[in-house]
C-alpha cells in the first residue's frame, strides 16, 4: 500500500500550480494592454480604421479601478461567508467561471464591434474575473493554511512563477514584434489551458493520502485516527505556545503522548471560532502583509516603469528595457524571495523584528524615485546608472515576496488547525487592501517625482 508521505511530492507540485492560477490568467490579462488600446483608441472612417488622437477610455486607469474593486469588496465577503458555500463550490466554480470569461475574450479577439460595445464588454469580463479570482484566492490560501508550513511557501512561489510567464511573453513580443491582435488570442488561450490544469489538479488533490490527512476535517473510521496523528506529529508542527519549536524534537518535547491525540481528536471537532475572535489572533500579520503590498504596489509599476536607460542600453535594447529590468526582474526575484522561506524563516512569527523588517521596505520608495526618470518636476536624479535600478529592484522585489509568503504561512499557525481556512481567507482580504492602499498612493507619488 502507498504510504502518505510518498505523495508529499504530488501535493506540493499541485499547490505550486494552484499558486499559478490564483495569478497567472490577470498577469496575461494586463500583458495584452497594446491589443486593448489598439482597439479601443481608433476612430473609423467609412469601412476603415483610423488611430484615434485622444484616449477617451483611459483603459489603463479604468482597468486598475475596475480591477481593485471587485478584489477588495469579495476577499471581505469571502471572509464571512465561506463557512455558508462549501470549499469545494467555491474553489471549482471560480475556476469555471474564470475560465469562461478567457474563453469569451479570447472568441472577441476576432469577433469585430463598436468601440463602446467592446469597452463595456471588457470591463463586465474585468470585473466578473477579479470577482471570481478574488474568491479562489481566498479559498486556496485557507486551503493551504491547513497544511505544514512549508507548503505555503510553494503556493506562494506558484503566484510568483505566474507572473515570470507574463513578463516572457511581454518580452518576447517586445522582441518579434508581433502584432496584437495575434499575440492577444495567444495570450487568452494560454490561461484558459493553464485553467484546465488547474482544475484537474484540484480534483486530484483529495485522492492523495498525504492531502487527504490535513484536508479532512476528520478520519473517515476509527482505525484512520491514529495514523492520522502519527503522521501530523512526523512533520515539524508549529503551534503559538511551543514558541516555534517541534511538538517531537524542540528542547523542551512533550513527546508522543496519549492525551496529545486525544487533544487533537477534540479540537478536529470543536466549533470554528468567529473571524473577529480569529482575527484577534492574526492582526499582527494581517498589517504587515497590507505593508507589504502597499509599500510594493506604490512604485510598482506605476513609478518603476518610468525608468530610462541612461547610457548602457541602446538602440532594441532600450525598446526592451522595461520588460527586461522592471517587470522580468521584479518577477524573478520576487518568486527567489518567496522560494527562499521553504528554507529559511526569518524572523520568526513571534519575533518583534518580523515587523521592523516590514516597515523599513519603505525605503525602497523614495530610492525608486530617485532613478533615472527624465519626466520629474521636483526630485533630482541619484541612481542614474542602470546597474544601480537593477540591484534596487532586485532587493526591493526578493523582499517583498519573502515578507509577504512568510505573512501568509505565519498567519495560520496562530490559530487552531480548525481556524486555519478563515485566517487564510482573512488575511487574502488585507493582501488585497494593500494592493489598493498601494494603487492609490502611486497616484501622490507620481504626482511628487
Amino acid at each position: 500500500m502507498k504510504c502518505a508521505s510518498d505523495d508529499r511530492g504530488l501535493v506540493a507540485i499541485i499547490l505550486f500550480i494552484l499558486g499559478m492560477e490564483t495569478l497567472l490568467p490577470w498577469n496575461f490579462f494586463v500583458t495584452a494592454f497594446d491589443y486593448f488600446n489598439d482597439r479601443l483608441n481608433t476612430t473609423t472612417v467609412g469601412n476603415v480604421s483610423q488611430p484615434g488622437q485622444t484616449d477617451k477610455y483611459m483603459f489603463n486607469n479604468m482597468c486598475a479601478l475596475i480591477s481593485q474593486l471587485p478584489l477588495l469588496m469579495f476577499t471581505l465577503l469571502n471572509s464571512f461567508l465561506y463557512q455558508h458555500i462549501a470549499e469545494r463550490i467555491r474553489i471549482m466554480g471560480s475556476m469555471v467561471f474564470i475560465l469562461l470569461l478567457f474563453i469569451l475574450t479570447a472568441a472577441l479577439v476576432k469577433v469585430t464591434m463598436e468601440q463602446d460595445i467592446f469597452y463595456n464588454i471588457t470591463m463586465t469580463t474585468i470585473w466578473f474575473m477579479n470577482m471570481f479570482s478574488a474568491v479562489l484566492q481566498g479559498s486556496l490560501f485557507g486551503l493551504v493554511g491547513k497544511l505544514p508550513q512549508k507548503y505555503s511557501s510553494f503556493f506562494m512561489s506558484g503566484q510568483a512563477v505566474a507572473g515570470i510567464f507574463s513578463a516572457v511573453a511581454m518580452l518576447i513580443s517586445k522582441i518579434s514584434k508581433a502584432d496584437n491582435e495575434n499575440a492577444a488570442l495567444g495570450y487568452f488561450l494560454t490561461p484558459c489551458v493553464a485553467t484546465l490544469l488547474a482544475l484537474c489538479c484540484y480534483l486530484f488533490l483529495p485522492h492523495l493520502k498525504f492531502a487527504r490527512l490535513y484536508l479532512e476535517d476528520g478520519p473517515s473510521n476509527p482505525t484512520e485516527s491514529v495514523t492520522l496523528v502519527k503522521v501530523k506529529l512526523s512533520e515539524p508542527a508549529y503551534y503559538p505556545e511551543s514558541n516555534g519549536q517541534s511538538l517531537l524534537t524542540g528542547p523542551e518535547s512533550k513527546g508522543f503522548k496519549t492525551t496529545d491525540i486525544e487533544e487533537k481528536r477534540e479540537e478536529q471537532y470543536e466549533e470554528k471560532l468567529p473571524v473577529l475572535s480569529v482575527l484577534k489572533k492574526i492582526w499582527v500579520m494581517a498589517l504587515c502583509v497590507t505593508c507589504v503590498f502597499m509599500v510594493t504596489l506604490s512604485v510598482f509599476p506605476a513609478i518603476t516603469v518610468l525608468v530610462q536607460p541612461a547610457a548602457l542600453f541602446t538602440g532594441t535594447w532600450a525598446d526592451i528595457f522595461t520588460a527586461l529590468c522592471c517587470f522580468l526582474v521584479f518577477n524573478v526575484m520576487d518568486w527567489v524571495g518567496r522560494s527562499v522561506t521553504s528554507v529559511v524563516q526569518f524572523p520568526s512569527k513571534e519575533s518583534c523584528l518580523f515587523p521592523i523588517f516590514v516597515v523599513a521596505r519603505v525605503i525602497f520608495i523614495p530610492a525608486l524615485m530617485l532613478c533615472n526618470i527624465p519626466a520629474r518636476t521636483y526630485l533630482p536624479v541619484v541612481f542614474q546608472h542602470e546597474f544601480a535600478y537593477i540591484l534596487l529592484m532586485s532587493l526591493f522585489a526578493m523582499t517583498n515576496g519573502y515578507l509577504a509568503c512568510l505573512c501568509m504561512s505565519y498567519a495560520p499557525q496562530l490559530v487552531r488547525s480548525k481556524d486555519a481556512e478563515t485566517a487564510g481567507a482573512l488575511m487574502t482580504f488585507f493582501l488585497a487592501l494593500g494592493l489598493s492602499l498601494g494603487a492609490a498612493l502611486s497616484f501622490v507619488l507620481k504626482m511628487l517625482l
